[in-house]
């Protein structure tokens, strides 16, 4: 396992990298060159060039870096060998679109079982995923070697979920749920709040050209120097962002 610590952010970036060289290698093309990758992947050519040192490849410069080969080098760096099963729990419409989508895309990081309540759904294969019983997540878990959860139930029932993927195993989590988990320090959790996406998305869509050019990136406040700035309280925890709706 990689023990050098490299960002969330690094992370992100070299999974777009990687999306984006599966395009390119489909179009046909053998090498690319990292002013191209910063160009559909929105930074820098010299950020592209350090991202990919972390993985471990270097091109040429007259031939760039070689499409496959890259590929295979960001695989080696992100994925575990061996695969990692991944389980989701909540197949309404949300978690069948995620099964759709994920079927057969990647098969080192795949969802192997997923979970409900609903009789209905109980014991079916859903977009080629067999679904159990919540009830079963503990002997599924342990059988599966199931280590990333993805949570896509209403927030009433979420901590609930999170608590029985921690207690079985469970090292990081895609959480869907409008509430923020509460887990310990040792678990990676991800909000995916798409109404509070939405509401950001058309907030800044209401905001002239100029403001949104000088959105910064943190929390940094932007003041005239007779206003004072009223520093936000840090909060420490788990490496987890996003609130819960109000």
């Amino acid at each position: 396992m990689n023990q050098t610590r490299i960002s969330k952010k690094t992370i992100s970036r070299i999974s777009s990298y990687r999306r984006m060289l599966y395009n390119f290698g489909i179009a046909g093309n053998t090498n690319v060159y990292s002013h191209q990758i910063a160009g559909f992947c929105g930074v820098t050519p010299a950020q592209v060039r350090r991202d990919l040192m972390s993985v471990g490849y270097s091109g040429s410069p007259n031939r760039g870096y070689n499409v496959q080969a890259l590929i295979k080098s960001i695989g080696d760096f992100l994925d575990e060998p061996h695969g990692q099963p991944v389980a989701l729990i909540g197949v309404g419409n949300l978690g069948r679109a995620i099964l759709a989508y994920f079927a057969g895309r990647r098969p080192k990081l795949s969802i192997v079982a997923a979970f409900d309540v609903v009789p209905e759904r109980i014991n079916r294969a859903i977009h080629g995923c067999r679904c159990y019983h919540v009830n079963s997540f503990p002997e599924v878990a342990k059988r599966e070697g199931i280590s990333v959860g993805i949570i896509t139930t209403p927030a009433d029932t979420s901590q609930a979920i999170a608590d029985t993927m921690v207690d079985n195993g469970v090292r990081g989590i895609l959480n869907f749920a409008p509430l923020s988990l509460k887990v310990p320090p040792s678990v990676y959790v991800v909000d995916m709040d798409m109404i509070t996406a939405l509401e950001t998305v058309a907030y800044f869509a209401r905001q002239s050209e100029e403001y949104i050019a000088r959105v910064p990136e943190d929390d940094t406040v932007e003041s005239s120097a007779s206003e004072p700035v009223v520093e936000s309280e840090k909060v420490s925890g788990h490496p987890q962002s996003g609130s819960a709706n109000p």
